[in-house]
Order: C-alpha cells, then structure tokens, then sequence
C-alpha cells in the first residue's frame, strides 16, 4: 500500500499530516509535482517531480497508483478516472470520492466552470481553516486504517493462515 498526494496544490498543513501519518504507519507516501514542494524530508516519504504541464501529475498518478493506495486529491476530473479503478481517494477537505458521488461532483464542478465562463458565476474559493484540516486528518487516518487492515487480512488469506471461517469446533 502507498500514499499518493498530488501535490501541486495541496495545502502544508495536509503535506504535513500525510508525513506524519507515513512515519507512524510505516506506510509510504509519494508527493507528485511539477516543482519542487518543502516539507517532505522523511525517511517515508518521498517526491515525485514531472515535467511542467497540466496533467504531468495526474498521468503520473494514474499510471503508477493501483488498487488498495489511497490517493489525495482536490482535482476531481482525476478522482473519477482512479475511482473508475478501484483506489482510494480523498480530498484535502476530507470527502472521500466513491463510485456513487465521484459523477456528480464532477458535473456540478463542469456546470460551475461554465457559469464561472460566461459570467453568471463568480469564482469563489471555499476557506480552508482548523474544521477542514481536523476533517481531513480524521477522514485520512479512517481510510488509511481501513485500506492497511484490508492489506493485511488479503496477505493473511494470501499465505494460508486460518480466518476465523476456516477454523471449526475440531480445531479447538
């Protein structure tokens, strides 16, 4: 299992608990970016720079992250092509994209770009403060606990140890 972060805009203060949570898992975790981010400098984490371009990262990620990594994202269009994979992923606000909302949040996200073009809609940005980053710590560490506990029992049934199903009255 792997973190992936798309790095290019994600906030400090979420780089910082993706660190902080791969130093205390043991999980690694991979920034991508098109230059140069601080604050990764952990023996379990690392960085990933690709060329300038707009979807240098996203083609990164989608070419390298695979089922049970969990991926982290505020860029929808790139959500909905990982979930259509089957990984993980979340924003840096703490919603966690799934085949069932994925669609939709990327239609509202269009609708809203072609409002925001013809100038009926003004382009807001949402505050990011303490609530959101307190909600993103939460919703990471519940997927990353959830996402390790599958890799183990999948290594577990993978090497033939007893599951509880297999274990009848004789055994005991």
């Amino acid at each position: 299992m792997r973190v992936w972060v798309d790095a290019d805009s994600c906030p400090r203060v979420i780089r910082d608990i993706v660190v902080r949570a791969s130093q205390r898992t043991h999980t690694r975790a991979t920034f991508v970016a098109n230059r140069q981010v601080p604050g990764i400098d952990s023996e379990s984490s690392d960085f990933a720079r690709v060329p300038p371009g707009d979807d240098s990262a996203d083609q990164f990620i989608l070419s390298t992250a695979g089922r049970g990594d969990l991926v982290v994202t505020r860029d929808i269009p790139l959500a909905s092509k990982l979930v259509d994979l089957g990984i993980c992923v979340l924003n840096d606000r703490g919603d966690v994209y799934t085949v069932e909302n994925v669609k939709e949040r990327l239609s509202v996200r269009d609708f809203m770009a072609e409002l925001r073009e013809i100038g009926v809609a003004e382009k807001r940005g949402r505050r990011f403060g303490a609530r959101e980053t307190l909600e993103f710590a939460n919703a990471f560490d519940r997927e990353l606990t959830r996402l390790r506990r599958a890799e183990g029992e999948e290594a577990t049934a993978k090497n033939g140890d007893p599951t509880p199903k297999d274990i009848d009255e004789s055994d005991i």
